[in-house]
């Protein structure tokens, strides 16, 4: 309980900043998709150009910029992007020109983000979310709040399951999800702190350990289990063989909230006019999914097509194919992924809000709406706490009675230390955190004491 007081106290603001831009940017892909309609959507019909006739109308709008990679329309109406690199653009940002695939004529261009290419308006709710367009320093923030956000969540989880289990009438598991009307004043607002809680513990759970998966320090920790444990993303070769030429960076599976772009030089015509049939070559092999298709700027390296990551695909097949005579020199399907892999990805697209959707997007948006109310209500009860009667000076609400750690038999305090200790180690913001309540619940304790003896 006193745990769940000091990291609802002072980490919850973190968490609820979290939470606000969190709802904001799950439904950021709805957002974008109508206020860049024009640029996303074409209303004109008929049989898509071939693509090197397309990417040589985009090409030509910007020829001072070098061509990187092209994602063919995937449905009628959408359009072709055709992806330069910039050397004027920040981290992950390319130029995409849009073309109308029916006329090959351009209808617009934009900077697009990360491996999903995100739109500016979504680049910018996506940046707020994830620092608040402060820098790596703004990163903090979201890690701090991931990472105490399942301790919290379990910490409440423990304190309604012994409240609901003291009361005989409500032994129940089911008075763990159900709201008592018959209460009023404080006790209702705990009430419905502890349902509503009870509602959202399994998304915000899900949302902690994915969150946590794209901070700085604990990121870190993450990634090096998963490397240990053989979980990591596989990858393709786009070496031609008997080439010596190093293969060319791929988007990562966090390249949404970042990840480096490859600044190529400028790619001779005729391999941009063998997209056609690197295109063909992945289309006849079974990757069907809508493609992001990159386009190798050196001599010995093949051209890569790796489905992207949109609402509704589930999977992330990948093809070399070599421009020059259209064989396939790697394959990498999805289904041969180790499993985690595969788990870290669909967990990735589901804290994005593009695995299931406007579906998923809903989910996320009702979830973070609720986890607000649940932290609203928790300092709501911090304040009805606070005592009546006071001196001078604004009275809050006083934490729950000390010791009972010292009181907790030496066979279970033990245990509770070292975990303490490991996830203070794996997640360090916590553990630095967790070190500062303990200090000002010792300099709380000796000020009351002095008061006391005074």
């Amino acid at each position: 309980m006193r745990l769940h007081f000091y990291a609802g106290v002072f980490v919850a603001p973190f968490v609820l900043i979290a939470a606000l831009t969190g709802a904001l940017y799950a439904i950021s892909p709805t957002l974008e998709s109508v206020v860049d309609r024009d640029l996303l959507h074409v209303d004109s019909t008929g049989p898509a150009r071939p693509l090197s006739e397309q990417i040589a109308a985009a090409t030509a709008t910007r020829p001072d910029l070098a061509l990187a990679a092209v994602a063919p329309a995937q449905d009628a109406g959408d359009t072709t992007r055709v992806i330069l690199t910039d050397p004027s653009l920040g981290e992950s940002e390319r130029r995409a020109v849009f073309v109308d695939p029916a006329n090959a004529r351009p209808v617009g261009s934009s900077v697009v983000y990360g491996s999903a290419g995100a739109l500016p308006l979504r680049t910018w709710i996506d940046v707020l979310h994830k620092d608040l367009h402060l820098g790596q320093a703004g990163r903090l923030y979201s890690e701090l709040a991931a990472s105490w956000l399942w301790i919290i969540a379990l910490a409440g989880l423990a304190l309604w399951w012994r409240r609901v289990r003291s009361r005989r009438e409500r032994r129940t598991p089911r008075w763990l999800l159900r709201p008592d009307r018959t209460r009023d004043g404080r006790a209702r607002t705990l009430n419905w702190h502890g349902v509503v809680g009870m509602w959202v513990l399994l998304p915000v759970l899900f949302l902690s350990a994915t969150g946590m998966t794209w901070s700085t320090y604990t990121g870190e920790h993450i990634d090096a289990l998963r490397g240990r444990m053989s979980w990591t993303t596989p990858t393709i070769s786009s070496t031609l063989p008997g080439s010596t030429a190093l293969a060319q960076p791929m988007g990562g599976e966090h390249a949404e909230h970042g990840g480096g772009h490859h600044m190529g030089a400028p790619v001779p015509a005729d391999r941009a006019a063998q997209v056609d049939k690197v295109f063909a070559a992945a289309r006849g092999h079974g990757v069907e999914g809508p493609l992001e298709i990159s386009i190798p700027a050196r001599d010995g390296v093949a051209f890569v097509a790796k489905e992207r990551r949109l609402p509704g695909v589930y999977t992330q097949d990948a093809i070399a194919v070599d421009g020059a005579t259209g064989d396939v020199t790697d394959i990498l399907r999805y289904r041969d992924w180790p499993l985690m892999a595969k788990l870290t990805n669909w967990g990735i697209a589901l804290h994005m809000g593009v695995l299931f959707g406007p579906a998923n997007q809903l989910l996320l948006l009702l979830t973070m709406i609720a986890l607000i109310t649940v932290i609203v209500r928790g300092y709501l009860m911090w304040w009805k706490r606070r005592p009546t009667r006071s001196g001078s000076g604004i009275a809050l609400g006083h934490p729950p009675r000390r010791g009972a750690l010292r009181r907790t038999p030496i066979r279970l305090a033990l245990p509770i230390v070292a975990a303490a200790v490991f996830i203070g180690w794996f997640a360090p913001l916590v553990g630095c955190s967790l070190l500062g309540f303990i200090v000002v619940d010792v300099i709380v304790a000796v000020v009351q004491r002095r008061r006391i003896t005074a």
